[in-house]
Order: C-alpha cells, then sequence, then structure tokens
C-alpha cells in the first residue's frame, strides 16, 4: 500500500513540473493600421528572462512588417504579405527592438533581456 501511495504522489509532482516548462509564447502585430505590439498574456512585453520564446507574429497588413532585432537575432516577415509565422528564438541579455521597417519612424517597441 505504501508503495502505491508513494508512486501515486511521485507521479503527481511530475505533472506539474512537466507543465511548468512549456516554452512561453509572445504575440506579435503589425497592422491593420499603423501599430505594432509585442504582447505576452495581453501585457506589452517590456522585461524578459534570457530563454527560448515562441514568438506567434500576425502580420495583417500588406503595407507593413514586424522587424525583430537583438544579439544575435535578426527575424523579419514580409512588406508585402499578410499572414502568420511562428519563430522559436532564445533570448540572450540585451536589449531588443522590433519595428515596421517603412514606417520605422513611428511603429516601433523595444523591450530588454535580464
Amino acid at each position: 500500500m505504501k508503495l502505491v501511495v508513494l508512486a501515486v504522489l511521485v507521479a503527481a509532482l511530475a505533472v506539474p513540473a512537466a507543465a511548468s516548462s512549456a516554452t512561453p509564447t509572445l504575440n506579435g502585430t503589425d497592422g491593420p493600421g499603423f501599430t505594432i505590439a509585442l504582447t505576452q498574456a495581453g501585457n506589452k512585453v517590456k522585461k524578459l528572462k534570457a530563454g527560448t520564446y515562441v514568438f506567434k507574429i500576425a502580420d495583417k497588413s500588406n503595407i507593413h512588417n514586424f522587424h525583430l532585432t537583438g544579439p544575435g537575432v535578426n527575424k523579419t516577415t514580409s512588406v508585402a504579405a499578410k499572414g502568420t509565422s511562428t519563430w522559436k528564438i532564445k533570448l540572450k541579455k540585451g536589449i531588443y527592438k522590433y519595428v515596421c521597417d517603412p514606417h520605422a519612424s513611428f511603429m516601433k517597441g523595444s523591450f530588454t533581456v535580464s
């Protein structure tokens, strides 16, 4: 009986550990108006811890793109196309910037990774 209880306890502890190791998702959008954003769970991304993240980019306009740069990162969507892109990126310490290249003077944002 003690072995069964111990096995159940070990199994119960293993499930939350596996669930918490999921890769965090960040949501990027550009358009359809003159907007660009990067959010996590609905909140604007300002600071993140170094590590691996999934970026889901919704490119909602054929006059904009989403261009992410930072330490070792230079990823972009197409200006001429609409659609979604998914990137799995390992972020290192530093400052990251995202812009719409054709409208970089006002469609931009940034976040810090520590």
